[in-house]
């Protein structure tokens, strides 16, 4: 993986002692709230609810075990000794002091992380598909140009105060595992006709309160010209976006409003003008960066001790059936560590589990993890062999649950327990779902289901693209929950339709249930997923599951 060079180092040590001074004035009040609140900003510090919350970015959701126990070390010394892991595949510490902040920062650069960039109208952290470099279906490892395109997009002199807030992801197989359709600009992998690589790029896609599925803007880019062209249009959205009214300056609107052929035109209009001016340094500098990201040497051994496991061992073998995916290296596999026990909060992580997977990546993994996009930690690389020894150790740091992909493994913002814009709680009504599943023990009957919920309408839970989605809000100071059906963030990107009037928070666990239920005698057979039930049959057997009879005639 990439290792910051004595540039990026100096960039970032400079960076938090130009924040260190800041947050001294803050204190000493020469620097009131008002003007802090942008420089703050700038170093990804937000003002929540209850505290000061400070977001790390990591870079295409990759880390290495040195960074993985810095993280444990600085929740334990700063913080309250847990993380929240994102959807954009950071860290967020919900507990630092102001004071502390610079210490932490310090902490970060100490291992090559930081904060800056994971807030305010810039381009934020770059995420990427969490099986990069290790996925059996994929046609080249994207975090290389996810690093580029991190090099490139930080302290951009142009691209520091943007109309909003602009996020980029990247995947590099068929299969999107990076919700690309869903961001401000997606570039999927592709090779055209004769063979040559590069990129199909989308742009204006987007969740929040006006969801959108983001349009191809071109079917190929050449991989030498990826970063005029990614210029060429956050350059046009810079121009172009709205500054008059914040919930309408996201690209999703320029592009809506001023349609897909005109942005087209601005965009090919820029990219020729600019391309000049990219004179290859790019090309030198990704392949500098390629050179980091060569894979490691995978061994060649049995596996007959891992079926054998398999045979003997039937939680073994229920966890092998949800938490592995397919790896490119032979007798390999990726492993999904769910941090989302039954009852947990969804993406909390102790100090305790975050050295535990450290250690246990660096003894099975070849030293690598990954944050991905739906909170939970991948081991990217680990010999099948060895997966008897990683589920103990798994099990020892309770963090052996066999629910990926289930109706447990839930995508929940914090909601109204930290953040200031959430006007609903998220984390209770996931935990309670979840528990309420694993009482009823039909997880591994009902199959792949993604639940995801969001304590308001900017939707950091994804709630859009869940196959049901639940959005909280507040109706004359009582939490009332929406469902939406249908969402789903791969390939097939498709924004959820809303069902009908909301729930309590007493009866949206209950309608939950009965809506999963209902859909167990509504599929076609046990391998029909309620997604493709859903696909098959419409909106209107789940609604009425969802709204029976008599309550219609009462809501009348």
């Amino acid at each position: 993986m990439y290792v910051y060079n004595d540039f990026d180092a100096a960039f970032v040590r400079n960076r938090v002692a130009q924040f260190r001074g800041q947050v001294e004035r803050r204190i000493n009040g020469s620097l009131t709230e008002d003007e802090f609140k942008p420089l703050r900003l700038m170093n990804g510090l937000y003002l929540q609810l209850h505290a000061y919350m400070l977001r790390v970015a990591v870079p295409y959701g990759t880390l290495n075990t040195a960074q993985m126990r810095q993280l444990a070390f600085i929740a334990d010394k700063w913080d309250k000794g847990y993380g929240h892991f994102t959807t954009r595949q950071n860290i967020q510490y919900n507990w630092p002091a102001l004071r502390d902040v610079p210490d932490m920062l310090d902490a970060l650069a100490d291992v090559g992380m930081h904060a800056i960039q994971t807030s305010g109208n810039t381009i934020r952290n770059v995420t990427a598909d969490h099986f990069a470099g290790a996925a059996a279906d994929e046609i080249e490892d994207p975090r290389p140009i996810a690093e580029l395109l991190r090099q490139w997009s930080t302290d951009h002199p142009e691209f520091q105060f943007l109309p909003r807030k602009f996020k980029i992801a990247v995947t590099g197989a068929a299969a999107d595992r990076a919700v690309t359709r869903a961001h401000d600009i997606g570039l999927v992998t592709v090779r055209n006709d004769a063979g040559d690589l590069g990129y199909k790029v989308i742009v204006g896609g987007g969740l929040g309160r006006t969801p959108m599925v983001g349009k191809v803007l071109r079917d190929f880019v050449a991989k030498p010209d990826l970063l005029a062209y990614c210029e060429a249009i956050v350059s046009v959205y810079n121009l172009l976006g709205r500054r008059d009214n914040k919930f309408k300056a996201r690209i999703k609107i320029t592009v809506h409003e001023n349609g897909l052929e005109k942005i087209q035109e601005l965009v090919e209009e820029r990219f020729a003008a600019i391309r000049p001016d990219f004179t290859g340094h790019d090309q030198t500098l990704l392949a500098e960066i390629e050179s980091a990201f060569t894979p490691p040497a995978f061994a060649t051994k049995s596996t007959d001790g891992y079926e054998a496991a398999r045979l003997a061992n039937p939680a073994f073998r229920s966890w092998t059936d949800t938490n592995l995916a397919p790896h490119k290296a032979p007798g390999y596999a990726i492993v999904s560590i769910s941090i989302k026990k039954h009852g947990a909060t969804p993406g909390d992580a102790t100090s305790g589990q975050m050295r535990a997977m450290a250690d246990i990546a660096e003894k099975y993994g070849h030293g690598e993890l990954r944050i991905s996009h739906e909170q939970n930690v991948i081991l990217p690389h680990v010999h099948k062999s060895d997966l008897p020894a990683v589920y103990a150790a798994l099990r020892d740091a309770d963090l052996a649950t066999a629910n990926i992909g289930l109706a447990s493994d839930i995508i929940a913002c914090p909601g109204m327990d930290y953040c200031a814009l959430a006007t609903a709680r998220s984390i209770p009504i996931a935990q309670q779902i979840a528990t309420r599943f694993d009482d009823l023990k039909i997880e591994h009957d009902i199959g792949p289901l993604k639940i995801k919920i969001s304590g308001c309408i900017n939707a950091c839970g994804h709630h859009h693209v869940g196959h049901i989605g639940i959005l909280g809000l507040d109706r004359a100071g009582v939490e009332n929950y929406q469902i939406t059906l249908g969402g789903d963030g791969t390939e097939t990107t498709t924004i959820g339709e809303r069902a009908g009037p909301g729930f309590s928070a007493d009866d949206i666990i209950p309608a939950i249930e009965r809506l999963v239920l209902g859909y167990l005698n509504l599929r076609r057979d046990a391998d029909e997923t309620f997604l493709q039930a859903y696909r098959r049959l419409g909106a209107a057997p789940f609604k009425d599951i969802l709204y029976p009879r008599e309550e219609k005639a009462n809501a009348a």
